[in-house]
């Protein structure tokens, strides 16, 4: 036996001769002693156990994230600092983030768990010159399995023999029809072919859809071409979200603003002077305040209330941040069958001899002179369609029962007028099989269908004499046509009166052309996509001219030069590929090792790549894809387990709908950050200028911590629902490197910080400045420190009006983000309850903590009159006028920067 491990060997270019001489075995199989001697050389004919994610290191893992890394230090040094309210209250941030996390995302990674299930569980194999029915994990190379229909393939095998066999591989490959297998073919030496081309091999399991055979098993467990699969799902990392990417720069930058906070004031306090280690705390302190701790829980919640939006798109979302995924996807990568195809063949023409005419399916009208056709296809088929819509059979067979049912015809109908007598199987040489049946009257007729040119060579003419030139250029010529657009063509002829089933002096009645067709909402969604900016890539493991001519129905290719077959692709280096990538859009009889490549190049020219698939075939790159989406009815537990989101209808145009969910919700979530940002640098803004200009601090720890948990998340919360924008999928989908402060965010929450910090600082100068006029002092810095320090009722009354000021700002602030680049004055803002609910929550909040004697002593706040209540809503207010400057602004900006590019263009 050869030193090289059988796996590495391409059995698909060795005789069956040389493959059982290769594998030092025979027809009668292996002796126990081999069996035992490879079994422990090769091990068992399962997969590698993956070590299952337990409870504690889900949970650990949300906390892997540069934010809560940030909030961590928080709860230190506020612990630290004794201030244990402020502790407590983040660490239960923390805490509720990670467990809504953990509760939404997959409890466990089950792609594993669903490929081993896929492995045969029995397996009849010859040992010893005897046959016998194993588990099929005892099996090794070697051995000789026995293959029938209704069987799975249980290891990968070099067939040995094969007779009328076909495999059904549409999971592996792609492939819409079983695939006839030919124990005799021998692939050329220096030939590179597909897994679909390969039709003297099995794979691991595939299902025997019609036939037997015998197979040489050369390759188990890990070394099958599906155990390649879970290995590939396995070393496939599937990276990070845009969306994490940015909320991880966006800790860092919040990071590196808390030390040099920190610095500065610590710079301020030896100016100035100050006692040096009150400064420090002071500093450590507002840097902690300044976090936005309730941000990482914003996003968290809102990504959740996303999902729940998905599922009314018929879309399951296994894990949170791909929601945001989708709506920067800017390539779409679509396995064909099952998914842009209807998951079954379908007759779409016909032609009848008789007129010498080809019909559309849809306007063949069924009537006497051209029923038989129809009822001759029906006839000659071993498929069933049950009453209760079971289907059983070849696909090929089955399309022409439908056929049948579409013009009102059953099979159990006719054979109940005409039942079956007698029959000639299928087989792979004459390629015909042949039904006969008895009329009521006692006379015998006999259907024969199968491949054009063989049914025509058995045909004759009226007299008797072998069909005509004529008739069969006419007949080729239809067959012809069909063919050029993909469809599979079959011939049926008749015979009157014989019983024998001889397939000679036939009459030739017509053609039937078939396709596993779009579906029928494929078109639409494709240039709905384009219009959006979004690329649709075919991949599948069908024959170029086949893909093509679907991808060119669809709208996805309209030239042959976008369309490269998997041989093509094997001599490519993934350089090459990635090269080549932007002017394809048909990947055809392609591998799982080529759909890895295929989406890798299209990231690597920075695309956001979505790739939708329903086969075991489409698991690798389905997880190596930013965003994989598997079909819930027709995808495999192994498809489903490697995607981030499911589809429960199947339907393509689904993830149009979904793409447009993902746009809105990263929109709304760039709202709520920057609009927490901004909240938060008001604060900053607030805090710093007043211990810079030797103040007292306007705002109490337990102020900042009360507004950027409450008062601002509800409103937060409210952006992160609000309903997309009309022309939201006419718009180019976002650059994936931009980040969330680009299309003018930066500008926005440092204006909007420094307003609102401004009017916050105003509102707490306001009461010791009363106190210098009625006193006839004179204003300086000085004089209002000291009547801060000597009066604790005017400090309490100023750092009331500041609380209260900056919590209601940023409620005026939040309806301004909520279309941040249109006029507050013509939003519909009754679209969005959840706004107005969070607006008077928070200001019915805000009075609380002053009127409310409890909560005003906890705050240590002091109640204000109604006059005081109006004065200081009509200043929070400034934030929406400045908004509408500042709409203007960038307007005009934006127009002139888009002028310029195109001109540049």
């Amino acid at each position: 036996m050869s030193e090289n491990l059988p796996a590495s060997i391409p059995f698909e270019k060795l005789s069956a001769g040389d493959a059982l001489a290769e594998l030092e075995t025979a027809k009668s199989g292996l002796t126990a002693e081999a069996v035992a001697e490879r079994l422990a050389r090769y091990g068992p004919n399962a997969f590698e156990e993956e070590k299952k994610k337990g409870i504690v290191r889900m949970f650990l893992s949300q906390l892997n994230d540069p934010m809560i890394y940030v909030l961590l230090a928080a709860t230190a040094v506020s612990a630290f600092l004794k201030e244990y309210t402020d502790a407590v209250i983040i660490v239960a941030i923390i805490l509720i983030n990670a467990v809504v996390g953990v509760v939404q995302e997959s409890k466990a990674e089950k792609s594993l768990e669903a490929l081993k299930k896929l492995s045969s569980p029995i397996a009849a194999v010859r040992r010893g010159g005897r046959l016998v029915e194993i588990p099929a994990a005892d099996l090794v190379p070697g051995d000789i399995v026995v293959l029938e229909a209704g069987r799975i393939v249980p290891a990968d095998v070099r067939l040995i023999e094969a007779v009328n066999l076909k495999v059904e591989e549409s999971a592996l490959t792609g492939e819409s029809v079983p695939v006839e297998k030919d124990a005799g073919f021998v692939a050329g030496a220096e030939d590179e072919i597909g897994i679909g081309d390969r039709i003297n091999m099995a794979y691991l399991s595939t299902g025997v859809s019609y036939g037997r055979g015998l197979g040489l098993v050369c390759a188990t467990g890990m070394d099958t071409e599906i155990g390649k699969i879970a290995r590939m799902i396995k070393e496939e990392d599937g990276g990070t979200t845009p969306l994490q990417q940015k909320l991880a720069n966006l800790s860092k930058v919040l990071g590196i603003l808390c030390l040099v906070v920190c610095a500065a004031l610590f710079v301020v306090a030896v100016v100035q002077g100050r006692d040096l280690m009150e400064m420090l705390l002071t500093a450590i302190s507002l840097a902690v305040a300044a976090i936005p701790e309730g941000l990482p829980a914003v996003v968290t919640i809102v990504l959740a209330l996303g999902v729940q939006r998905m599922v009314k798109v018929n879309t399951i979302v296994r894990k949170l941040p791909s929601v945001e995924t989708l709506g920067s996807v800017s390539v779409v990568c679509s396995d064909k069958t099952g998914t842009l195809t209807q998951n079954k063949m379908t007759v779409t023409m016909l032609y009848t001899a008789a007129d010498d005419r080809l019909w559309y399916a849809g306007d063949y009208y069924y009537e006497k002179e051209r029923r038989m056709l129809i009822d001759g296809f029906v006839l000659c088929t071993d498929a069933e369609v049950s009453a209760d819509g079971d289907r059983i059979g070849d696909p090929t067979e089955l399309a022409l029962i439908d056929l049948g049912l579409a013009k009102g015809i059953t099979k159990a109908a006719l054979e109940q007028v005409i039942p079956r007598v007698n029959e000639q199987a299928f087989d792979s040489d004459r390629k015909m099989m042949t039904t006969v049946h008895q009329r009521d009257n006692g006379a015998y007729v006999a259907f024969t269908k199968g491949a054009v040119d063989n049914i025509l060579e058995h045909c004759v003419d009226e007299g008797g004499r072998p069909l005509g030139e004529d008739a069969k250029r006419r007949a080729l010529a239809a067959a012809s046509e069909m063919a050029e657009d993909a469809l599979r063509v079959l011939a049926l002829a008749v015979k009157e009166g014989d019983a024998t089933a001889t397939e000679e002096g036939l009459t030739f009645v017509g053609l039937v052309g078939m396709i596993a067709p779009p579906r029928p909402e494929a078109p639409g969604a494709v240039a709905d996509f384009r219009a959006a900016g979004v690329t649709t890539v075919m991949i599948t493991g069908d024959h170029r001219d086949t893909a093509y001519a679907i991808a060119k129905e669809i709208g996805i290719a309209d030239s042959p030069e976008q369309v490269v077959s998997g041989d093509a692709l094997s001599r490519m280096t993934q350089e090459e590929l990635a090269e080549a990538a932007p002017r394809l859009r048909v990947f055809a009889r392609v591998s799982p090792e080529h759909k890895v490549m295929i989406v890798k190049a299209f990231k690597s020219h920075g695309h956001i790549v979505s790739m939708t698939g329903d086969g075991v075939n489409d698991a690798p790159s389905l997880k190596a894809a930013d965003i994989g989406v598997a079909m819930g009815i027709t995808g495999t537990d192994v498809s489903k387990g490697a995607a981030d989101m499911i589809l429960t209808d199947d339907n393509f145009a689904t993830i149009r709908l979904a793409v447009r969910e993902g746009r809105n919700i990263y929109n709304n979530i760039r709202e709520s950050v920057l609009f927490l940002l901004s909240s938060n640098l008001g604060e900053i803004f607030t805090m710093f200028v007043a211990i810079a200009i030797g103040l007292l601090t306007p705002l109490r720890a337990i102020h900042i911590l009360w507004i950027n948990l409450i008062t601002d998340s509800l409103p937060a919360l409210a952006l992160g629902v609000d309903p997309p924008e009309d022309d939201i999928m006419k718009q180019p989908p976002r650059d994936a490197k931009a980040g969330i402060f680009s299309d003018g965010g930066m500008a926005a929450t440092v204006l909007f910080g420094c307003v609102i910090g401004a009017i916050t600082l105003g509102a707490f100068l306001y009461e010791p400045l009363r106190v210098l006029r009625e006193n006839g002092e004179a204003v300086s810095v000085a004089a209002i420190d000291a009547v801060l320090r000597d009066a604790p009722e005017v400090y309490r009354r100023a750092q009331t009006f500041a609380f209260t000021t900056l919590g209601i700002s940023q409620l005026f602030n939040a309806i301004g983000f909520k279309k941040l680049h249109k006029s507050v004055f013509t939003v519909n803002h009754l679209e969005n309850k959840m706004m107005i609910f969070a607006f008077l929550v928070g200001f019915g909040l805000q009075i609380a903590v002053t009127e409310v004697p409890v909560l005003s002593a906890l705050f240590e706040t002091t109640r204000l009159s109604l006059k005081e209540w109006l004065c200081l809503t009509a200043l929070c207010t400034v934030p929406l006028w400045v908004h509408e400057v500042y709409r203007i602004v960038h307007d005009r900006w934006k127009a002139s920067h888009d002028e310029q590019r195109r001109q540049a263009a």
